[in-house]
């Protein structure tokens, strides 16, 4: 191995591959082998077997599709939301001056704070699981694209005015098109994040999803059921995310993502 150096994609995914390989060998030999309790950690058979009677018995694909449902929701909202501003913010710095304070302040703010306030605001229902995501999302994604604007080389601002353009036209030709890969790129990873928020909405005053399946499981002690939910999470995210890396390549193919 060398700093830097790439990999062929089959080495990428046989290392991939392996590592999981090793994590469930690790798990497999701490439950068979009587290290860990089944109590505090269910074996992966036991895993698999919780897991199938939740698809066919009690209806969990349902759950798991409220739970995406609600992901996808709430971060649309927040990226339209996110975005032109982020934008603005990072190409004139009147509108960063006044908005950075606030949304830099925002950041700091965990989205689970807000729960109460927003049982008592919008209910329990899907209402509140939305504005969840959508606080935990929006000001990380503003600043986020704000910077990547803002990081436009500004020889190209410079020739484009050369060049005879106007304001916005340096916008719509110049910093968006040189900013999209980038701001596409901090959607991947922002969407991740919008997966802890919607678990947290879930587990309280929820009656659907995976987030409330998994509360339901701790008070049965149901752990196989518990890392059931916890292995679909991943699943679903990690299926997103190579989608979303997939969908920047094919829009944006100067850019190496």
């Amino acid at each position: 191995m060398k700093p830097l150096a790439p990999i062929s994609s089959s080495a990428r995914a046989v290392l991939g591959i392996s590592f999981f390989i090793l994590f469930v060998a690790a798990w497999s030999y701490a439950t068979f082998g009587g290290f860990v309790s089944k109590t505090f950690l269910a074996n992966p058979l036991t895993m698999l077997s919780d897991g199938w009677w939740l698809l066919t018995k009690q209806g969990f694909l349902f759950d798991i599709g409220m739970t995406i449902w609600r992901v996808i929701g709430g971060f649309v909202i927040a990226a339209l939301v996110a975005v032109p501003l982020g934008i603005l913010m990072g190409a004139y710095k009147p509108v960063e001056a006044f908005l950075e304070p606030f949304v830099s302040f925002g950041r700091y703010l965990p989205a689970s704070a807000f729960i109460p306030l927003l049982i008592l605001w919008a209910g329990i229902g899907e209402l509140q699981k939305l504005l969840v995501i959508f606080i935990g999302s929006v000001f990380q994604l503003i600043l986020m694209v704000a910077v990547t604007v803002g990081s436009v080389r500004r020889d190209l601002v410079e020739a484009s005015l050369t060049l005879g353009a106007r304001d916005v036209g340096v916008l719509k030709r110049v910093l968006i098109p040189s900013a999209a890969p980038g701001i596409a790129e901090i959607l991947r990873l922002v969407l991740g994040w919008a997966w802890t928020y919607v678990i947290v909405a879930e587990l309280i005053g929820s009656s659907s999803g995976i987030g409330h399946m998994i509360i339901d499981s701790q008070a049965l002690l149901a752990t196989g059921q518990i890392i059931f939910g916890i292995i679909v999470i991943g699943i679903i995210g990690l299926i997103s995310d190579y989608a979303f890396k997939a969908a920047n390549r094919a829009m944006f193919p100067w850019s190496i993502l």
